[in-house]
């Protein structure tokens, strides 16, 4: 009977996945269409007024552009099955080269942003819960506000133009480096964005220990704990913490999708070339099989993310794996 429920549960777990990835598929499919222009007039500029309505109808067939919306649709779908991820006309590279290029430097900026992010907000949420209403409390509680309130783009350009200006740090303009060609160079180019998204991210992480942790120590057991002369440290650490990670590793989960493809300004501002610029330059060039198939990787990303978290926090808590 408990094979049968785990079984079912895998199928649905499974099938709500596909499902996402294919209404993610169809929503990009129409919102790049409902923009106006496509790859000939982003290509040509004013000079697509010019073509002829033979030379137009060749580029439309060129680009595939002079078939229906249902067969474009799942022509694209189709081919990415086999592999097929398009053509980038812009950077004359498969689509599929391009993110395996770009994928990797977006996932360890996310990991950086991930890891200082869980630096701030969780000691800090700790912090603030320790004593409520009191100064350590307003601390977190400033922190926390900062980091929803600041908007990504303005705290990266004024960090950028402050380290540029007065301390002569710009290790962005040199050309990237990736990890394993120069990894003290590629430290110094991921400090600066990681920590304009982990200061965001830390906020909401923040929060979510703040209320965790309150809601443990609120416990009979911890009461007890204290009572048998537990020392301070223990019971922070073993008991409240590791009875409070449920809702952070879930919220941890969360924003290290959202960072998969939530990078775009971050990585244009300071020229990190990966997966969130891609699908920017895509779009500004209307170059629809590199936004298409990017996004759907992105989506891909966030929803196994998403359940590596499930399975996660099952392991860390007894009580939702018997759930």
């Amino acid at each position: 009977m408990r094979r049968v429920f785990v079984h079912n549960r895998v199928v649905r777990r499974v099938a709500g996945m596909a499902g996402t990835l294919f209404g993610v598929a169809v929503f990009v499919f129409v919102m790049l269409r409902a923009i106006p222009g496509n790859q000939i007039t982003a290509g040509l500029g004013t000079e697509a007024a010019a073509l002829t309505p033979v030379q137009r109808e060749a580029l439309e067939r060129y680009y595939g552009l002079d078939q229906s919306l249902f067969t474009q649709f799942f022509s694209w779908l189709g081919n990415m099955f086999t592999g097929n991820f398009g053509y980038s006309a812009r950077s004359q590279q498969s689509v599929l080269d391009l993110t395996l290029h770009s994928l990797p430097v977006t996932f360890e900026l996310a990991v950086f942003s991930i890891v200082l992010a869980l630096l701030i907000g969780v000691p800090l949420g700790m912090l603030s819960a320790s004593r409520t209403n009191s100064p350590r409390d307003a601390l977190g509680q400033v922190v926390s506000l900062a980091g929803l309130s600041v908007p990504a783009f303005l705290l990266a350009t004024t960090l950028l133009s402050i380290f540029a200006s007065s301390f002569g740090f710009n290790p962005n303009g040199q050309g990237f480096a990736s990890l394993f060609e120069n990894p003290l160079l590629n430290m110094e180019q991921m400090f600066l964005p990681a920590l304009v998204l982990g200061f965001g991210i830390a906020a909401p992480i923040l929060r979510t220990t703040r209320t965790a942790v309150l809601e443990v120590r609120s416990n009979d057991f911890i009461r007890t704990a204290r009572a048998k002369g537990v020392p301070p440290r223990r019971l922070q650490v073993r008991h409240v913490l590791g009875n409070a990670l449920v809702p952070i590793v879930t919220m941890t989960g969360l924003q290290f999708g959202y960072l998969l493809g939530g990078a775009v300004v971050v990585e244009q501002i300071f020229s990190i070339p990966g997966i969130g610029r891609q699908v920017l330059l895509g779009i500004q060039q209307k170059e629809y099989a590199v936004v298409q198939s990017t996004v759907l990787v992105i989506a891909l990303a966030f929803v196994i993310v998403n359940l590596l978290t499930d399975i996660l926090y099952r392991v860390i808590d007894p009580r939702v794996r018997a759930s």
